[in-house]
């Protein structure tokens, strides 16, 4: 295994227990998946991240065969469908955070209440129709659910946040349960603001030179 694979390896299985530990996730119910050579590095089905090792992870190829001594995440089909349709990802991360499956139980998305927004590539998050986990038919919900940004809920299910790294992918999992959080408190302390299309887009412009400017490989 090469040395830039086992790296990879061991900060999926890091992050993996990063999401629990912040709540984000509980048990194994989310899964993470960074694109490597001509496949992708997926979470095993079932295995308490407790005990994974990196080694357990999965190596999918894009024809959805599986390498390694687990099953691959019963949600192997739109992480590799994401992959595949969308060359700006290289990692996509999938979890149950408390306040963002609340609102997917709705069946809503989050509107643009706050500017952080901006951070998910548009003025909303889009909430995906239901489909049964594991699915052609959720791939293709999720998959429509993200053209032009960088997340979705899923209905009745959970949020996916994508990046151009896992570490990326693993901070904007974090902002959408920050958002989903204060959207619903603000819906319980009054009728939300939402900010227009303009401003939100204006603010995505400003975001392209927030910040430190990125390495070559954390591009």
């Amino acid at each position: 295994m090469k040395d830039a694979e086992y790296a990879l390896r061991k900060e999926i299985v890091a992050t993996c227990i990063a999401m629990d530990r912040s709540g984000i996730n509980q048990g194994t119910s989310g899964n993470i998946s960074v694109r490597w050579e001509d496949g992708l590095l997926i979470t095993p089905s079932g295995l308490a991240y407790e005990t994974m090792a990196p080694e357990d992870i999965i190596f999918l190829s894009m024809d959805g065969t599986p390498h390694g001594p687990h099953k691959p995440s019963s949600e192997w089909r739109f992480h590799r469908d994401i992959l595949k349709a969308r060359t700006d990802f290289n990692a996509v991360v999938h979890a149950h955070p408390n306040h963002s499956t609340a609102i997917a139980i709705t069946g809503q998305g989050i509107p643009a209440v706050h500017y952080m927004i901006a951070a998910t590539g548009g003025p909303t998050i889009r909430c995906a129709p239901y489909a049964t986990f594991g699915t052609d038919e959720l791939s293709k919900n999720a998959l429509a659910a993200l053209e032009g940004r960088l997340a979705c809920l899923l209905a009745n299910h959970g949020a996916i946040a994508c990046g151009p790294n896992l570490r990326k992918a693993f901070w904007l999992m974090s902002e959408i349960e920050v958002l989903a959080r204060q959207y619903i408190l603000a819906r319980q302390a009054g009728e939300p603001v939402v900010l227009d299309d303009a401003e939100i887009a204006r603010v995505v412009e400003k975001f392209k030179s927030y910040g430190p400017k990125a390495k070559a490989s954390e591009a």
